[in-house]
């Protein structure tokens, strides 16, 4: 019976590794982590506020469900000193992405599926008045931490041996905070959101087994559109987010990136910011 676990916990985890290039640090692929299993972040982030020069922090821990092999779940909490002073709880969300096509191939594979993820943040749409000389004028809402809403779309994700490709396209319509906090009816409120991503496999060459470490270099390119037409809310951007990526034994993973802006016409408080994440996943242990 030992012996039975321990094989289908290494198949498992040889097969995570065999597609360890679709992990993107920024962004979801189209495929799923496996059935019954179950997994753990803890993500910070580091991001400079253009209205004061400040560095705030973001903390997002994370749980992840692998109910069967076409659908898994994200509940995440954040909490941050971007609109206050002192670091506080901001809220949390859900996340949930169902596979609906999967076409394999010896090395390669196409997969499809949808997302949606809500969340429910109590944050300050505007930061308390400072001595700062600069306006704070910032129309990129985001449902990780700074504001409510809902959001859903569609994913593709293409393998081809070592290169995986990955695109999304989204909406996202946001809603008020908790806070009492109710946003101006200039305010952004709703928006497309769409992302390219690459990864590539570089170590190992050659699998032997999977307690090898792997090395995954990306780059993901992060845009949005906002549909709200008034002076403080219309603009677009695109990111740029180069990153590298640790796993280790084929169930640990370590991730970092480093994100700014490649073009854009939207007035944002966050230009730019690091990221540093932390995962583990354990297999087979959501089965009865």
């Amino acid at each position: 019976m030992k012996r039975l676990i321990f094989t289908v916990v290494a198949l498992l985890a040889i097969t995570g590794m065999a597609t360890a290039q679709e992990l993107y640090v920024n962004s979801e692929p189209a495929s799923n982590m496996p059935a019954n299993s179950m997994g753990f972040r803890l993500t910070g982030k580091g991001m400079t506020m253009d209205q004061t020069g400040r560095t705030a922090l973001r903390v997002e821990p994370e749980v992840m469900f692998g109910i069967t092999k076409k659908l898994m779940v994200h509940l995440a909490a954040y909490g941050s000193d971007m609109m206050q002073s002192n670091f506080r709880f901001e809220g949390g969300s859900i996340y949930a992405k169902y596979r609906f096509l999967s076409h394999d191939e010896q090395h390669a594979h196409f997969r499809m599926a949808a997302y949606v993820k809500g969340s429910l943040i109590n944050n300050p749409i505007m930061p308390a008045p400072d001595m700062s000389s600069k306006p704070y004028r910032n129309a990129d809402f985001d449902l990780d931490g700074s504001n409510s809403g809902i959001t859903g779309g569609i994913i593709a994700t293409q393998l081809l041996h070592k290169l995986a490709l990955s695109g999304t396209a989204g909406y996202t319509r946001y809603l008020n905070n908790t806070r009492d906090n109710i946003p101006p009816d200039m305010f952004a409120t709703d928006a497309v959101n769409y992302t390219l991503s690459a990864g590539y496999l570089v170590l190992p060459v050659k699998y032997k087994s999977y307690k090898q470490t792997n090395l995954n270099l990306y780059v993901e390119l992060l845009g949005k559109t906002n549909l709200t037409n008034t002076a403080l809310a219309k603009g677009s951007y695109i990111d740029v987010a180069p990153a590298v990526q640790f796993i280790f034994n084929s169930v640990t993973r370590l991730d970092f990136s480093y994100r700014t802006q490649l073009a854009g016409s939207m007035d944002r408080n966050v230009y730019n910011s690091f990221l540093v994440r932390l995962e583990h996943n354990i297999f087979n242990v959501l089965k009865k």
